[in-house]
């Protein structure tokens, strides 16, 4: 069979359809004959087939009309309507009240005569629940996590050229709950179709570590698996060329290999690269290993792999990263958003990412599964560390096997820090557990030893052997009864990380408590769960025991489900810094004080506040200035030191008008917050993300929508309905205003403002032009946006 050309990998999100509800499937005893839904043919008649098929109730099953067009990513879930139910969920409130159920995807392509002979798989790199996938009326297989890839090889049942089209089929069922917070349902990552010889890098094939770095020099260990899938020996050159930033070619190899049929071979060889460029969160610097397999004299296989150059040491008294302490500012975060659910566009994605690293973050916890792949690919390039978590604690083959392939997909970021086994197990401290997470830690161990093992745990931290089994031992909420501080005491070897901390519930804009509509107060500790801190407390804790490492606090966003401490009507988290929306809590800005040089200060709560007057009100002050001055409407109300790692408070009798903060460094002003009392509600406003998106049909606009009054200030109280309308190239994704008690639906027109704001989602077509959205609301002035779809490259 004559050698194929280089590896294709094309995107296979588009053209699905999808039918909401279970659709039965009967099983085929012989392949390729179950026919109907899972098949574009029609099953074949005569006594040949009578012989060696004869169940008659198999016949072909008619395909349902209410399908609807969908792209991919997608979760059906989140387009449903909240209900009232506790069975929600694997506890109750969990789900976020959202009903998931059953759902069926199906997809009808061709495929080129010309790529006979090629293998080709079909990759899914998530679907939210137990999926089983069919092609022409073969069985390809069944997967049990949501959290992990799964791809299957397709190459002998597709049908080329003029054999006739191919049906693949996805049915997902997403009643099995795998977590305890909202995990949405169906094909919610990308798929992909992808085409390479027989004889080509392995999946996940390459392993690039620096196990000497210096000033001068790095040394580059590269491993590389090859995998002949041909009936005989292949003999190849295997060459390995990395390349700088700049596409500067800094170093390459070249060997001839040999490899048997229809079988692997694992190389290593070492590469130098002078004058490293190391990675880093303030110098995210990146390499790029080109592996091509030649054949003579012709490429039959081009792979790349991103890396970086860093050193990382996890000691007693720290983290050390390139030489340098550096102290983890992290937060921990579900991959849910307003609008999507947890199918979010890469646009979405990088939002996310790009608010926690204005806010000083350096860190992020994928929790409590492993991350979607472009958000490790973000995280390289942004600049944040990341904790890649196991999702169970779990040594079945099933659990081993979504291990291995997290460990192999993962492990060449320069992102990941830290390989985490588990989070808040039932059986941490327990001789069962530890035998259990022994098994899975030499696993990470053997497959990746340049980073350290992780457990998260919220109990049994000196219970039967359960912490000896991980390189660092992991405090969810150390701080009750100052478990963290005794235990570094009492156990001088152990490496320790606040792994978990705060889940502090406060609702953006609220400040007074208001358990029946569900909210919490902005001021951290007025009402929170019995287990946890303030962030104020969670962060000082670091700064004064350093050998906690640093922090990932819980969360970064809210998200749905978990809508601690109420339950119905609330149906999302409190414990963001940032809502559903990613619109920033008053909390955000503590954090922005104490993670960052740039000078700042923020003033809470706003300063409408009716017919309250003469009444005390409770003023807080963050800021990273030395001396901060409140005065209001011109008149000073004192000056006090900054509190180190604090706020200060001050106790004003309210009057309206303007409030004013005045941030002072070496006397000199750095820094002035105002908050007015506003005018009533007269003018929308609309602030995009950016101006231009590409037009490939997936890049998304994420437009901030705020309620003004008529001299442009936010009315902090708003809540009128805004409806959208989109002209142009492009369309509405979804709507979301961070209210955690709101039941409206999130692929909408329309979305009422939650304390002045509500967000808007516009996703582009494949056609290039002007996008116009125009926003309006009964009584006030309308708002349009203008934002330009270019081609794609």
């Amino acid at each position: 069979m004559p050698l194929q050309s280089a590896r294709g990998r094309e995107s296979f999100d588009k053209d699905w359809f999808f039918h909401k509800g279970d659709i039965p499937i009967k099983y085929a005893v012989k392949a390729g004959m179950t026919g109907g839904i899972t098949d574009c043919g029609k099953r074949e008649e005569g006594d040949w087939l009578e012989i060696a098929y004869v169940d008659k109730d198999t016949g072909d099953i008619p395909i349902p009309k209410d399908w609807q067009r969908v792209q991919i990513p997608h979760d059906w879930v989140v387009e449903g309507s909240a209900v009232n139910d506790p069975d929600l969920g694997s506890r109750p409130g969990s789900h976020g009240y959202l009903p998931t159920g059953v759902g069926v995807y199906r997809k009808m392509f061709a495929m080129p005569s010309d790529d006979l002979g090629k293998k080709i798989t079909v990759h899914f790199d998530g679907v939210m629940g137990v999926s089983t996938v069919w092609l022409n009326g073969h069985l390809l297989g069944t997967h049990e996590s949501g959290y992990t890839e799964v791809y299957y090889d397709i190459s002998d049942k597709i049908r080329y050229g003029d054999e006739g089209l191919n049906v693949i089929v996805v049915k997902v069922d997403a009643n099995r709950y795998e977590g305890w917070w909202y995990e949405g349902g169906g094909i919610y990552r990308h798929t992909w179709l992808q085409k390479t010889d027989c004889l080509h890098v392995a999946h996940s094939g390459t392993y690039v570590t620096t196990p000497r770095v210096s000033e001068e020099s790095a040394d580059v260990l590269v491993r590389t698996i090859i995998h002949n899938e041909y009936e005989q020996d292949q003999t190849c050159e295997l060459r390995s060329t990395i390349v700088n930033n700049h596409g500067i070619r800094v170093a390459n190899f070249t060997e001839t290999i040999t490899v048997p049929w229809l079988d692997q071979m694992e190389t290593e060889h070492k590469l130098s690269i002078t004058a490293p460029q190391l990675w880093s969160p303030e110098h995210p610097n990146l390499y790029k290993l080109i592996t091509e397999v030649i054949v003579n004299g012709q490429q039959v296989d081009s792979y790349e792999t991103m890396f970086g150059v860093r050193t990382i040491a996890f000691t007693r008294d720290g983290f050390i990263l390139n030489g340098r302490p550096t102290l983890i500012k992290g937060t921990c975060n579900h991959q849910d958003f307003a609008g999507v659910g947890v199918a979010l566009p890469e646009a979405v994605i990088a939002y996310k990412l790009q608010l926690l690293k204005e806010m000083g973050c350096n860190a992020y916890r994928s929790a409590h599964h492993p991350p979607t792949p472009e958000l490790l690919d973000m995280c390289d390039r942004l600049g944040l560390m990341v904790v890649d978590e196991n999702r169970l604690l779990d040594s079945s083959p099933s659990g081993m096997a979504d291990l291995q392939n997290l460990i192999k997909r993962d492990r060449n970021h320069p992102s990941i820090i830290i390989w985490c086994m588990e989070n808040e197990e039932i059986l941490e401290g327990k001789t069962t557990g530890a035998r259990i997470l022994r098994s899975l830690a030499n696993v990470t161990r053997k497959l990746d030893p340049t980073r350290p093992t992780m457990a998260a745990m919220n109990h049994g931290w000196n219970g039967e052997g359960y912490s000896d089994q991980v390189d660092i031992v992991g405090y969810n909420y150390g701080q009750r009864n100052q478990q963290d501080i005794n235990d570094h005491a009492a156990y001088p070897s152990r490496i320790m990380l606040g792994s978990e901390s705060a889940s502090s519930t406060t609702t953006r804009g609220i400040y007074e408590l208001d358990k029946e509509r569900g909210y919490c107060p902005a001021y951290e500790g007025v009402y929170m769960p019995s287990w946890s801190c303030t962030v104020e407390q969670a962060w000082n804790d670091v700064l004064n025991n350093p050998f906690l490492t640093g922090v990932f606090l819980w969360t970064g966003f809210d998200y749905r489900g978990e809508p601690t401490p109420y339950s119905w009507p609330c149906v999302n988290s409190h414990f963001g810094i940032m809502d559903t929306c990613g619109f920033p809590k008053d909390v955000y800005y503590y954090l922005k004080s104490v993670w960052t040089p740039e000078p700042m200060i923020h003033i809470m709560p706003h300063w409408n506040w009716g017919d309250r007057i003469g009444e005390l009100i409770d003023v807080w002050v963050y800021s990273n200035g030395e001396q901060v001055e409140l005065a209001l409407n011109g008149r000073s109300l004192g000056m006090k030191p900054m509190v180190q790692g604090g706020h200060l408070t001050w106790q004003v009798p309210y009057e309206p008008g303007e409030l004013s903060a005045i941030a002072r460094q070496d006397g000199q002003i750095i820094a002035v917050k105002r908050v007015q009392t506003t005018g009533t509600p007269a003018v929308l406003h609309m602030e995009p993300d950016r101006r231009i998106v590409q037009a490939d049909g997936v890049d998304v606009c994420l437009v901030r929508v705020s309620i003004r009054d008529e001299s442009g200030n936010v009315v902090p109280t708003a809540d009128q309905e805004v409806m959208f309308a989109v002209e142009g190239p492009g369309a509405i994704l979804g709507v979301g205003n961070g209210n955690p008690s709101s039941h409206e639906p999130d692929k909408a027109n329309r979305r009422r403002a939650f304390n002045g704001y509500c967000l808007l989602l516009i996703q582009s077509s494949l056609l290039a032009g002007e996008i116009v959205v125009t926003a309006t609301s009964t009584g006030l002035a309308a708002a349009k946006l203008s934002i330009l779809a270019e081609p794609s490259a």
